[in-house]
């Protein structure tokens, strides 16, 4: 081979080279490139996710929000007045005294469940009357119930003690019956018929007269005269 020819060969490998050393250079470029432009993307759709369950986790609250305020009932719409009329919850609670009572194992009997608290000033005043209207009628089938709530059982001990108490009274240690009758201040009284039914709420302290026309009425399977619901704001003792 002349040295012409030699030289040519080796001019074309040259430029092939530098070809191939453009081309691999370019590829490089373009795939940096496509990486970059992928990142990107990646960036972007996980930016918009983001913002989606942002977006959803907001809407998600106020909606949550809305629907609170919307089904929240006033103090009244859960007060003990929309028991009136009503079959009475059930009362399963400890003894002051020791034992429990459950009012399903009374069913028959005309009631009157008083709710109280050693602490309540008006409860205080209405206690002594109400011990002696048990003593009254305790022979004629009606029973008296006493709960205590929001208290302490040292304290209410005392009390029962105090007042010589002798119709049963427990405690509402959980709080569960104070929800379940609507209590929302102290004292409330709901006269029980021997059905069942509550025929009756008095809201605040109960004076002696009408307790004793009440439970009068009780046992004569009568609705107590005005005994819808009555309230005395001025012994009440309404939780803030």
């Amino acid at each position: 081979m002349d040295t012409v020819q030699q030289g040519s060969y080796n001019e074309i490998g040259s430029i092939a080279a530098e070809s191939d050393r453009w081309h691999r250079k370019g590829q490089n470029i373009d795939l940096s490139e496509t990486d970059t432009t992928i990142d990107q993307g990646v960036s972007t759709r996980r930016k918009v996710i983001a913002f989606a369950v942002m977006g959803i986790v907001v809407f998600g609250f106020f909606g949550l929000l809305a629907l609170g305020l919307i089904n929240k009932s006033p103090v009244t719409g859960r007060s003990g007045v929309t028991r009136v009329g009503k079959a009475a919850p059930d009362i399963t609670m400890p003894l002051l005294g020791g034992g429990e009572f459950r009012l399903a194992e009374h069913t028959g009997k005309p009631m009157v469940v008083n709710f109280w608290a050693s602490w309540c000033p008006p409860c205080r005043d209405e206690s002594p009357g109400f011990e002696r209207a048990w003593r009254r009628f305790s022979d004629e089938g009606v029973l008296f119930v006493g709960v205590d709530i929001q208290d302490t059982v040292d304290d209410g001990v005392a009390y029962v003690r105090e007042f010589g108490l002798t119709y049963p009274n427990g405690i509402d240690s959980d709080g569960k019956i104070t929800v379940d009758y609507g209590v929302i201040g102290l004292p409330v009284t709901f006269f029980i018929g021997a059905d069942g039914i509550v025929n009756g709420r008095w809201v605040g302290a109960l004076p002696e007269d009408r307790l004793t026309g009440w439970v009068e009425a009780l046992i004569a399977g009568a609705t107590p005269d005005g005994a819808s619901d009555v309230e005395n704001p001025d012994s009440f003792f309404k939780f803030q």
